[in-house]
């Protein structure tokens, strides 16, 4: 994991919030300057603590990892969100269609 992209990515996810690194540390029962040495590249969350990171600022994983996957994983992603946010006949659609687009497919 890149560390000084990552604390890029979740000072950007902060700032898309409206959220501060101190308010993050205390939504993720987190040392606060920990939370800034994060932010700042210096430390690298553990799994737990990256867990509890997009948790509270509800962005996916990869949204923070970015530039860690090939674009499969970001292109899946905005599947997922387009998904989450259809209606129960809209995803029976979508399934559909994907289904007959890989159905045609070499």
């Amino acid at each position: 994991m890149d560390k000084k992209i990552f604390g890029k990515r979740l000072n950007l996810a902060l700032k898309d919030k409206g959220i501060t690194s101190e308010r993050l540390s205390e939504l993720c029962n987190l040392n606060a300057t920990y939370v800034r040495q994060i932010e700042a590249g210096i430390k690298t969350p553990s799994l737990p603590v990256f867990v509890a990171i997009c948790k509270e600022l509800k962005v996916s994983p990869s949204y923070l990892l970015i530039g860690e996957f090939d674009d499969s994983v970001h292109e899946i992603d905005a599947l997922l969100e387009l998904c989450a946010n259809a209606s129960p006949s809209q995803v029976r659609m979508i399934t559909a269609m994907i289904k007959g687009a890989l159905d045609n497919v070499d």
